[in-house]
């Protein structure tokens, strides 16, 4: 599993480093915009939502939304971030939220319609705050690009370190009732992870040395809601019995499994920034 999870991961590193290296702002919005619905896809199954046109039109009304903040933002003199930065602000809170969620596992477990409702509000505060969020870091000027590089790069290194820490120390269980393969060691090893490629990536993306310890910052912060973002999917799983949210991607599961730390960063990574100014 851990060759497969590692060829995997070689084939689809440099294809989203060339896309958010390479890729005008607009072009990279509409591809990321495509794969996070793909993940709202697989999020519906784990909200119990088996009709195919009522998952249609579910998937149709989030488009609406992205497509809303986008027309929305044009103006005459050219271009406002602000409906990103509000939704971004929001995905933060609601990630907090998350938290307290996590901390009542069982709430939403009974299958009822009333669970549904719950977790198809949280598929909305999380992808479409996400969405906007990468779209907010990308657009900025200068080195948004490479900001958005070192903003994913802090999520993968944590998820990374977390794993192999986990494998090889794992001693102590971090959410047993949530996910039982999970540990503080692992945690432990990933923030460091995710925290060292804040500060590379950071450096790569003109981070003056001043800079520096605000930007370890935000990786921390973006590092810990990752794991927020992690458990709560994992929680969703374990509602409905299942391993991974889908089979697409081999030995990682589904496009689920790949963003759930991504979507919880993102708004993170993009507030902090603006706060810290680097």
């Amino acid at each position: 599993m851990t060759k497969t999870r590692l060829l995997a991961s070689l084939v689809m590193a440099p294809v989203a480093v060339a896309a958010i290296l390479l890729l005008p702002t607009p072009w990279m919005v509409a591809l990321v915009t495509v794969v996070l619905l793909a993940g709202l896809w697989e999020w519906f199954d784990l909200a119990e939502i088996e009709d195919t046109l009522a998952r249609s039109v579910l998937l149709v009304a989030h488009l609406g939304v992205m497509v809303a903040i986008v027309w929305a933002s044009r103006w005459r003199e050219g271009y406002t971030l602000v409906l990103y930065q509000v939704a971004a602000i929001v995905g933060v809170v609601w990630w907090l939220v998350a938290l307290l969620w996590l901390g009542r596992s069982r709430f939403g477990s009974d299958h009822e319609s009333f669970a549904r409702v719950f977790k198809l509000a949280a598929a909305a505060l999380a992808v479409i705050p996400a969405w906007c969020a990468l779209a907010w870091i990308h657009a900025e000027q200068p080195g948004g690009h490479r900001w958005l590089l070192a903003a994913l790069a802090i999520v993968w290194a944590a998820d990374t370190g977390a794993y192999f820490t986990g494998r090889a120390l794992g001693r102590h269980k971090l959410a047993p009732t949530i996910s039982p393969n999970k540990t503080i060691e692992g945690m432990l090893g990933g923030v460091v992870a995710g925290v060292a490629a804040g500060v590379g990536f950071g450096i790569l993306a003109g981070a003056t040395t001043g800079d520096l310890p605000k930007v370890a910052l935000v990786a921390l912060a973006a590092v810990l809601f990752s794991v927020i973002g992690d458990l709560f999917e994992s929680m969703l799983k374990r509602h409905v019995g299942v391993k991974d949210s889908g089979r697409l991607i081999p030995g990682h599961g589904g496009i689920l499994d790949r963003i759930d730390g991504v979507l919880a960063a993102l708004p993170v990574f993009a507030l902090g920034k603006a706060l810290l100014e680097f």
